[in-house]
C-alpha cells in the first residue's frame, strides 16, 4: 500500500497488494488524466498512455483542435459543456443559465489515514491501514473546486473514491450531476454484469456484451432498489470465476443511483457511478460545500471471484462498524410468517418457549405491535405499544422472554406514515407530496419527509423511549415502499430538486443517531425486503434482511448474486415454513438450513405449529450454526458452480483465511433419470497442506482436492442438500 507523487513527469501512482492506479497530469493547463488500472506495475511513469505525442496534441501544442482532444483524451473526472462529448461526470448551471466547466488540476495532498464524509457512510481507515490522495481541481471562471479522494487499504486490492465540490465563487450555481467516480479505459470487447431483479427476486445476474452508447443500471425510487443494484463489473469475455480481468464499480449510497458504460467512437470505454442526476439539483451558494457519496473500484485479475473477495475484505474491515462487527449474530426467531399481525402476548411467549427450549436465541416481534396496527392499513408513525394487545406492555413481555435465556427484538418502519394514524391527523404536510395532486398510495402508506429535522427529531424521540422502556437488543429498520409525488412543505421551490438526497441523507442522521444512542444494539435494515441492500446500509447496520422471498430455491440466486459483492456476515437469511409464503414451493427443512447457512441464520415460522420432524431438526441446525458461522462470517467465499447458469445444482465453498478448514455447500435442485456422481473441484486451499473431510480417514493434498477434486455422489430426489467440511490434516 503506497501513494507516491512522480514530480518529474506529473504523475500519481496509487498501490495496492497486487494492483496500481495511475493519474497523469498533462498540458501546461494541467489536465488530470487516467493513464491505467491493472495488475500492479515496478515503473511510475505511464504517462506516454495519455497518447499525448500524437494528434490530436494538447492543446498547449495544438489549440486549434483543442476539442479533438477533450474528445479522446482519458479523463480522470470528465466535465460536460466545453468539448468533451461523452457522458460526463459533473454538471454545473450558472446564474445566466450556462452549463460548462473546466477543471484542472490546483493542488494535491497525500495523508495517512482517511478522512469521514460529512453525513455519509464511507470506507474507513487508520494511519497504520490506510493511505489516501486528494487532488483539488478548479475551474478558473466559476471557482468551483472539485476535491477528488482516493483512499486505498493495506492488503485489499480495492480503491475508494469520493468528490467534494466548493464554491470558491462569488455567485451561486446549481449543482445538476455530480458522480462519485469515473474511469475511463480501452474497450477489450467486454461483457458487462448488472444486478437486477424485483420484490422476492432481488439481485440476479445478468451478463451481456458492452456494445456502443450509453449502457446504464439506475434506480429512481429514492432508495437502492428490489430492480437495479448500484454496482457493474467490466471483464473479458473469457473471464470466469477464477481467472480473467474484472473491474468492479460499486457505490456506498442508498438513494436514487447511476452506473453507466459509455462505450464512444474511438472504441474507448468510460464506467461511472453517482447519484442519478434525473430529478436531481442542488443550489449551492459562494462558501458551500457538497459531498458526493463513495465509491468503490476493484480490479481483479483472478476472475469474479477475486472481485468478490477484495469487495467482501473491505466491506467487513473497512465499512461495517459496531458491536456485531466481528461477532456471531444471536440466532432470532421472528414472528412474521408465523403470526402476521394476529398475536398477542401469550402467542409470542409460547412461541418463545418453544424456541428457547431449541435453543434459539432471540425473539423477534414484527409488525403489529404499536398504535391501532391490525392490519397493514393503518397506524404507522404512531409507535406507542398497544397495551390491549399485549397485556402486561412491552416490558413485561421482554423481561419474560429474558427468563427465558433470549433476547428480544422488535420492528420499526420509521420512514411512514398512513393517512390512518394518528401523526397525519396531526401532520399531514409531513408526507412528501405536491401540492394539488393526489398523492399514491403504496401499501396504503405515505412517505414521511425525513429531510425536515423535526421529523426526524420526532422519530428518533419515539423510537428511544420504546428501546429505554425495555431490555431491546435488536431492531429491524423496514421500509416498504419507494418514493414518489416529490415534494416537501420545507423547500422552496428553486430547492425541490435536493429531496431526494436530502431524504436519504435525513435517514443517514437517524440511523446514526439511533446506534450513537445504542451503541449494542443490533441494527438490520429491511426494505420489503432487499430493496436497500447496500454498501451504505451496511455502515449503519452490519447485515440486511436479504430478500422477503426465503424458499431455499429462490434464495440461491438471490445469495448468489448478493454474494457477488457483499460479504456472507450481511447477507439476513431464515429457514421458513413450508409451502413457501412467496413461491408455494415445499422444499426439505434440511436444505432450508443449508441455504440459510450462507448468512446470518435464523427462523421465519411458528415452532409451535410446524411438523414433529421439522422442529426435531433445530437442534442440529442450531449446532450446525455455533460449529461453522465464524468460519462463514470471516472466509473467503468461492462460487463452485451455480444454479442459475446450469439450472441444475448448486455449490459453494468457504474456506478460512489461514486455509485451515472449509466449508462447502452441495444443493442439488433438480434430480435426474441415469445419472452419476459429479466432481466437485475445490478452491481456496493451500495446495501442499494436507487435509481430510470430516467423517472420513484419508487425507489428500490441497492440490489434489483443487486439481482432481472430489466425487459428489448423487443424490436421489429433488432439493436436497449436503455440507462437506474440509478439515487440515
Amino acid at each position: 500500500m503506497a501513494i507516491m507523487y512522480n514530480e518529474k513527469n506529473g504523475s500519481f501512482k496509487l498501490d495496492t497488494k497486487g494492483t496500481s492506479y495511475v493519474i497523469g497530469i498533462v498540458d501546461e493547463e494541467k489536465f488530470v488524466g487516467h493513464a491505467y488500472y491493472g495488475p500492479r506495475l515496478l515503473d511510475d511513469d505511464v504517462n506516454y498512455l495519455l497518447k499525448t505525442g500524437e494528434a490530436p496534441f494538447t492543446p498547449e501544442k495544438n489549440s486549434r483542435d483543442r476539442l479533438s482532444f477533450l474528445d479522446c483524451f482519458p479523463q480522470e473526472y470528465p466535465t460536460g459543456g466545453v468539448g468533451d462529448f461523452r457522458e460526463s461526470a459533473v454538471m454545473v448551471r450558472d446564474n445566466g443559465g450556462h452549463r460548462a466547466l473546466a477543471l484542472t488540476l490546483s493542488d494535491y495532498r497525500i495523508y495517512k489515514g482517511k478522512d469521514p464524509l460529512a453525513g455519509l457512510p464511507a470506507t474507513w481507515g487508520s494511519e497504520e491501514d490506510t493511505e489516501t490522495l486528494e487532488l483539488t481541481l478548479v475551474d478558473k471562471v466559476l471557482g468551483i473546486k472539485a476535491i477528488l479522494s482516493y483512499s486505498v487499504f493495506e492488503g485489499i486490492d480495492a480503491v475508494a473514491r469520493s468528490v467534494r465540490l466548493v464554491n470558491d465563487g462569488e455567485a451561486p450555481v446549481t449543482i445538476e450531476r455530480v458522480m462519485s467516480a469515473s474511469i475511463d479505459m480501452d474497450n477489450r470487447e467486454y461483457d458487462k454484469i448488472i444486478l437486477h431483479g424485483s420484490w422476492a427476486r432481488e439481485r440476479h445476474i445478468d451478463r451481456t456484451p458492452v456494445s456502443y452508447g450509453v449502457q446504464s443500471t439506475s434506480s429512481l425510487r429514492g432508495e437502492s432498489g428490489h430492480q437495479q443494484q448500484p454496482f457493474m463489473a467490466l471483464l473479458e469475455k473469457s473471464a470466469t470465476q477464477d481467472a480473467g480481468e474484472v473491474y468492479g464499480i460499486n457505490l456506498i449510497y442508498s438513494g436514487n443511483c447511476m452506473t453507466l458504460a459509455d462505450r464512444g467512437q474511438f472504441d474507448n470505454v468510460r464506467l461511472m457511478t453517482g447519484i442519478n442526476p434525473e430529478g436531481f439539483s442542488w443550489k449551492l451558494n459562494p462558501g458551500e460545500a457538497f459531498q458526493a457519496p463513495e465509491a468503490v473500484l476493484v480490479y481483479s485479475a483472478e476472475g469474479l471471484g477475486g472481485m468478490s473477495r477484495a469487495f467482501h475484505d473491505l466491506y467487513r474491515n473497512h465499512l461495517i462498524r459496531g458491536e456485531y462487527r466481528d461477532k456471531k449474530r444471536p440466532i432470532l426467531i421472528n414472528n412474521w410468517e408465523a403470526t402476521y399481525f394476529d398475536f398477542n402476548e401469550e402467542k409470542l411467549l409460547a412461541i418463545a418457549k418453544e424456541a428457547s427450549a431449541l435453543g434459539i436465541e432471540m425473539l423477534v416481534m414484527d409488525d403489529g405491535w404499536f398504535g391501532n396496527r391490525f392490519d397493514d392499513n393503518r397506524a404507522l408513525g404512531d409507535w406507542e405499544v398497544n397495551e390491549e394487545k399485549l397485556k402486561g406492555g412491552l416490558k413485561y413481555l421482554v423481561d419474560e422472554v429474558n427468563k427465558l435465556g433470549m433476547k428480544f427484538g422488535i420492528w420499526f418502519e420509521p420512514e411512514m406514515i398512513s393517512p390512518d394514524s394518528d401523526l397525519y391527523r396531526a401532520h399531514p404536510d409531513w408526507a412528501i407530496q405536491i401540492p394539488g395532486r393526489t398523492a399514491g398510495l403504496a401499501r396504503n402508506q405515505y412517505v414521511l419527509d425525513m429531510s425536515r429535522t423535526e421529523i426526524q427529531d420526532y422519530i428518533f424521540d419515539k423510537m428511544a423511549a420504546v428501546l429505554h422502556s425495555a431490555n431491546i437488543e435488536y431492531v429491524k429498520w423496514d421500509m416498504n415502499r419507494p418514493l414518489s409525488d416529490i415534494g416537501s412543505a420545507a423547500l422552496s421551490a428553486e430547492c425541490q430538486g435536493e429531496l431526494f438526497h436530502r431524504y436519504v441523507l435525513g435517514v443517514y442522521w437517524l440511523q446514526e443517531r439511533l446506534i450513537t444512542e445504542f451503541p449494542k444494539l443490533l441494527l438490520e435494515n429491511c426494505s420489503g425486503g432487499g430493496a436497500r441492500f447496500d454498501a451504505g446500509m451496511l455502515y449503519y447496520s452490519p447485515q440486511i434482511w436479504c430478500s422477503d422471498d426465503t424458499d431455499a430455491v429462490e434464495r440461491l440466486t438471490i445469495q448468489e448474486g448478493t454474494a457477488l459483492i457483499y460479504p456472507l456476515s450481511a447477507m439476513g437469511a431464515h429457514v421458513s415454513d413450508c409451502p413457501n409464503h412467496a413461491v408455494g414451493r415445499t422444499t426439505p427443512f434440511e436444505t432450508r438450513g443449508y441455504v440459510a447457512l450462507a448468512g446470518t441464520f435464523g427462523y421465519e415460522l411458528d415452532v409451535t405449529k410446524i411438523p414433529a420432524e421439522d422442529r426435531e431438526q433445530i437442534p442440529a441446525q442450531v449446532e450446525m450454526y455455533h460449529k461453522y458461522n465464524d468460519l462463514v462470517r470471516t472466509g473467503d467465499y468461492y462460487r463452485l458452480a451455480s444454479y442459475q447458469q446450469n439450472r441444475m445444482y448448486d455449490c459453494y465453498m468457504v474456506a478460512a483465511k489461514d486455509k485451515s478448514e472449509a466449508l462447502v455447500t452441495y444443493i442439488q435442485v433438480l434430480g435426474r433419470p441415469n445419472s452419476h456422481s459429479r466432481r466437485i473441484l475445490l478452491k481456496g486451499l493451500a495446495a501442499d497442506k494436507l487435509y481430510r473431510i470430516e467423517g472420513e480417514e484419508r487425507t489428500y493434498y490441497g492440490s489434489t482436492l483443487m486439481q482432481a477434486g472430489i466425487l459428489m455422489e448423487n443424490i436421489w430426489g429433488d432439493f436436497k442438500g449436503k455440507l462437506i467440511h474440509i478439515v487440515e490434516a
